[in-house]
């Protein structure tokens, strides 16, 4: 929603936002001090000495990191917004094998060096890896026979003579699937995602991840302050009594006895409960711990994967540690989160792997969260003449729109399990299509700066 806020003022848009909390962010907020923390999930007491000065702390609610090449930095890139924040690459990212994790090789003489695979087996990979590399989806000649748009990655997989643990690794901690849904989906969405981790890899070395200091909750303010800068109007805790509708389409905003009124509305499920349907659950567990985490040779951040198949699961566990190193945590201490989707009525005994590898843990904040997705597209609600049912039809794809939509509320969806903003990216892209009616353009939106700014100053 910050983000959007941003980008709707850089468009010239007249842009109010509210929120009902105290800070930036909802959902996705980095609570300081300490205290807050043991309140928000009603621990009894306060922090113990052991844990330093609450103020040292800013512990975000959902881990994600930032791929290097990824969308979320090219819209900060393209907005500018990197001018407030200071990122740092994550130390290593690794892999979970056989009850052991490894480092997830990040250079050909890793790759060499890694006990992850066998020596042919590793000659096989880095044909694969150099296949992936000149692979364009323009140019015909890079397909070695290979349609992407009919061949599943299944068959690639087998082209290259790939083992079973190799491909566990490769779809999971490279190309970040959560399941192995993607094994019988044309090749093209995982060979670009596959890419998209090389190309963030080659950036800065050590992993393809980065993260802003002083936690996430400086990216919705960062966003915020360009809504500033283009005229757009901030409001924290501001309660929100009613969404005005009035034939059909909003109208305003009811807050605190006044209307604000608007033509357009963006807000996160939490505000529209009877707009949005429960799609699943995701666990996540805060632990503080004071200890890097074992046999990441020490590293000060880090991301562990814990691929389905070698946890007897449907979806990947994941696990992301950052430390005082980014200014989220008291000195010497470490705060790792383990997050995964829901399938059993036991969510806890599903992390368990993850908080194995963590032990001994000071302390753990556990939380589960619903995911909610909208029901209708901004389309008067519940039924859509669209020339069928609403929402999605059963591939996936979103029915052809027929004309613009009437009631012009815009449901974000939930914040899931996966460790980096690429799929939070494809819902920002998607709600700006449906309210302007034209893709999303990075080049667009750095020339409208442009226009306000003048031409940026030559170096």
């Amino acid at each position: 929603e910050c983000i959007l806020s941003g980008i709707m003022s850089v468009n010239g848009k007249k842009v109010l936002h509210m929120d009902r909390n105290s800070y930036y962010g909802g959902e996705s907020a980095s609570i300081t001090p300490l205290e807050d923390l043991y309140k928000r999930f009603n621990l009894p007491g306060t922090p113990p000495e052991s844990m330093g000065r609450g103020r040292d702390w800013n512990v975000d609610l959902i881990p994600k990191f930032l791929m290097a090449n990824g969308q979320l930095v090219k819209m900060l890139l393209y907005t500018e917004v990197t001018r407030y924040l200071d990122f740092k690459v994550i130390e290593g990212s690794f892999v979970y094998k056989g009850g052991k994790i490894y480092k997830v090789p990040s250079t050909e003489a890793e790759a060499l060096a890694s006990s992850l695979m066998g020596l042919f087996e590793k000659r096989r990979f880095r044909k694969f890896l150099v296949y992936v590399a000149n692979f364009d989806e323009n140019d015909p000649r890079t397909f070695e026979g290979v349609d992407p748009k009919k061949t599943t990655m299944r068959d690639v997989y087998k082209k290259f003579d790939l083992g079973q643990d190799v491909i566990d690794f490769t779809g999971h901690a490279l190309a970040l699937y959560r399941t192995d849904d993607y094994l019988d989906q044309p090749c093209q969405e995982t060979i670009n995602r596959i890419k998209l981790y090389s190309e963030s890899l080659a950036r800065y070395g050590k992993s393809p991840y980065l993260y802003p200091l002083y936690g996430l909750g400086e990216l919705p303010q960062g966003f915020a302050r360009l809504s500033a800068i283009y005229g757009g109007t901030y409001m924290l805790n501001k309660p929100i009594e009613e969404i005005v509708i009035e034939n059909g389409k909003v109208v305003g905003v009811k807050s605190e006895g006044e209307v604000a009124r608007c033509k357009q509305l963006i807000c996160d499920p939490s505000y529209v409960s009877d707009r949005v349907t429960k799609v699943g659950q995701v666990i996540r567990v805060i632990c503080i711990l004071s200890h890097p985490i074992k046999n990441t040779n020490d590293a000060n951040s880090c991301q562990i994967i814990i691929p389905q198949n070698q946890v007897n699961r449907k979806s990947d566990i994941y696990v992301c540690m950052i430390s005082s190193a980014h200014n989220v945590a008291a000195q010497g201490k470490y705060i790792a989160i383990a997050s995964t989707t829901v399938e059993t009525a036991d969510p806890e005994k599903e992390i368990k792997p993850a908080l194995d590898l963590l032990e001994p843990i000071e302390q753990k904040f556990v939380s589960i969260s619903d995911l909610f997705a909208p029901t209708d597209l901004g389309t008067e609600s519940q039924v859509c003449k669209r020339g069928g049912s609403a929402g999605r039809s059963a591939e996936g794809a979103r029915p052809p729109l027929s004309r613009p939509f009437p009631l012009q509320i815009f449901i974000s969806r939930t914040y899931d399990a996966t460790t980096h903003f690429e799929t939070t990216c494809d819902d920002i892209k998607d709600i700006y299509k449906r309210m302007m009616g034209s893709e999303f353009d990075f080049e667009e939106m750095k020339r409208k700066k442009n226009d306000i700014y003048g031409e940026e100053e030559q170096q």
